[in-house]
């Protein structure tokens, strides 16, 4: 497996080239075969101590430039100032079907980036990592990968002393908002447009043609941002941490730390235990997207060099994010065309959801049972909500406009199973499979993968992941540390 490093090419100002610190007698925890296949390997060799030592970072692959980048951003809203790479060490980039896929290791021990910390992951936050890149790809959601877990029994210390844990991460670039952010902070033009020109570049060779690439740029990323949102939104994510220096400039889901799944539905639920304050909840999502392209178009700025095009370049957002979630929302609910009344429609059934806090994926997935012959009332649907008779009444209009499109049970249901997940990552899943992987019983990451590589399936022999939390699981809490 050939590397490059095109990062590497840029001028050293931009990262600090330093090896990874070798992780105590690595063993692997786990390998996502899907993730293995978009660079050409065989997960199963990936099992060989040889293999295992890269992937921990003990050894270097041939070709590879070792590197941490900077960078700068904005934290809960209030600029933090110069960043970077503190725990993470850039490899390079493989060449593949789909264009260039950087390899990135997460914990791989201190950078001059790492200010406070220790340049270690522990192995809980690694297998929350790797499970969530994988399930939001098998979910069609645009996000980094994640390779394999190492694990090592060397001792890091945060809330307790945890086992250290090496994650491989891929996506096509790990630069992000705040990469642009250090550069216009600091007032250096030149490393701006060079950064800028990188991207363009490599990633976005069609805005060359406009009139202001720049700002043709920025327009493009707002726009990918916005839809992502959108995304985000309709599966009931929350990453828990949007600071601009974990915002991907492809519109991809960067930096897993305290993320979640909606479970009881509450548009002002807050996943992070740190985020006091519900900056990162899942009703200002779309906001702090928004938000955070304010930001980059800060940056870029001095690069546009002119406001009103600026302006007009994040514009793009919230049609975007409207038109995305519109569609998105017309398909979980099986609408085949739009009609007047569908926003109230749909607004009916996220404030009866908010009324009765309906588990989120449950609810979408069971929806597609709904029969449109009969108004007799839906016991399996009604039975998630508290008031029986409310759920009742919005039945019977989405009923009405079913039939209004002559909408076919059966196939409708094909269609809703296809974008309704019944599988997602919930936390307490995750918590079992840590609390095993601790113990050095990997076989429940494995198996939990596998269900979450299938999430519109119906697996009837794993009808136990997409059960409802148990009690003691309102006891879990995830935080930056996460």
């Amino acid at each position: 497996m050939p590397l490059d490093n095109s990062f590497a090419s840029l001028p050293p100002s931009f990262y600090t080239r330093l090896m990874p610190t070798p992780l105590p007698a690595p063993y692997m925890v786990a390998v996502s075969p899907p993730a293995a296949a978009l660079i050409g390997l065989d997960a199963t060799a990936l099992a060989e101590q040889q293999a295992i030592d890269i992937l921990a970072g003990n050894a270097i692959p041939e070709r590879a430039q070792p590197l941490s980048a900077v960078y700068s951003g904005h934290q809960f809203g209030v600029w933090a100032g110069q960043l970077g790479d503190g725990r993470a060490i850039l490899l390079g980039d493989v060449a593949t079907a789909n264009g260039p896929m950087e390899l990135q290791l997460k914990g791989a021990g201190l950078t001059p980036y790492s200010r406070m910390g220790d340049g270690r992951a522990v192995l809980r936050s690694s297998i929350r990592e790797f499970l969530c890149s994988e399930a939001m790809a098998a979910l069609g959601i645009p996000t980094s990968r994640a390779l394999s877990v190492t694990g090592s029994d060397q001792g890091v210390v945060r809330e307790t002393v945890e086992t250290s844990a090496v994650v491989l991460r891929m996506a096509p670039t790990f630069i992000r908002f705040g990469s642009f952010e250090h550069w216009s902070s600091r007032q250096k033009p030149d490393e701006l447009k060079i950064l800028a020109d990188y991207v363009i570049d490599r990633f976005y060779p069609q805005v060359r043609a406009e009139e202001n690439p720049y700002a043709a740029f920025l327009a493009e990323v707002t726009r990918r941002t916005a839809e992502l949102m959108a995304q985000w939104q309709a599966v009931g994510f929350m990453h828990g941490v949007m600071n601009t220096d974990n915002m991907s400039i492809l519109g991809e889901t960067l930096d897993y730390g305290p993320f979640g799944f909606m479970e009881a539905f509450d548009s002002g639920h807050i996943c992070n235990h740190t985020d006091q304050q519900g900056r990162y909840s899942y009703g200002m999502q779309p906001q702090i997207g928004h938000w955070n392209c304010y930001a980059l178009g800060q940056a870029l700025l001095p690069l546009i060099n002119e406001i009103p095009a600026a302006q007009a370049a994040l514009d793009v957002y919230q049609p975007a994010f409207a038109a995305k979630m519109d569609a998105l929302l017309h398909a979980k609910l099986g609408l085949a065309t739009t009609q007047d009344g569908d926003r109230e429609l749909m607004d009916a059934m996220f404030a009866l959801m908010q009324e009765n806090h309906a588990d989120f994926t449950q609810f979408f997935r069971t929806l597609s049972n709904l029969k449109t012959d009969t108004d007799e009332p839906d016991h399996d649907l009604r039975d998630e909500f508290i008031n029986r008779e409310a759920f009742d009444a919005w039945a019977n209009r989405y009923r009405a406009r079913l039939r209004a499109e002559h909408s076919d049970d059966a196939a409708r249901k094909v269609a809703m199973d296809a974008v309704n997940p019944k599988y997602v990552l919930r936390n307490y899943l995750a918590q079992i499979a840590i609390e095993k992987a601790q113990n050095k019983d990997f076989t429940e990451v494995e198996r939990l993968l596998s269900v979450l590589l299938r999430p519109f399936d119906e697996q009837p022999e794993n009808e136990k992941y997409a059960a409802l939390p148990p009690d003691w699981a309102s006891h879990l809490e995830v935080s930056c540390s996460s």
